[in-house]
């Protein structure tokens, strides 16, 4: 499943478990490239939360884990950053992280 994350919600959704958070926008092409692929990962893993955070809408969550290129992937284990990536990556590279 995948969640639309924002400033009203983010913490709370970020405080349990593990979470992938892809930082993106709508202008971004590799964005768009990788966009698939999260969608893919949330489909196909139920143990984990998938979220999404447009970083022209929700841009103090994006100031507050230092996201200054996108598409950023972070990984949240119960509310904690454990791993982040950014860029275009690969499917594998992604679900290594988690």
């Amino acid at each position: 499943m995948l969640v639309k994350l924002n400033t009203q919600n983010f913490e709370n959704e970020i405080s349990h478990g593990t979470v992938l958070v892809d930082f993106y926008a709508d202008w971004c092409g590799p964005c768009k490239m990788i966009a698939p692929v999260i969608e893919e990962i949330a489909s196909e893993r139920g143990d984990i939360k998938v979220g999404k955070v447009n970083v022209d809408n929700d841009t103090p969550i994006a100031i507050k884990y230092n996201v200054v290129s996108i598409p950023t992937l972070i990984v949240f284990k119960d509310g904690v950053e454990s791993a982040k990536i950014v860029g275009y990556r690969p499917k594998e590279d992604i679900l290594a992280m988690l």
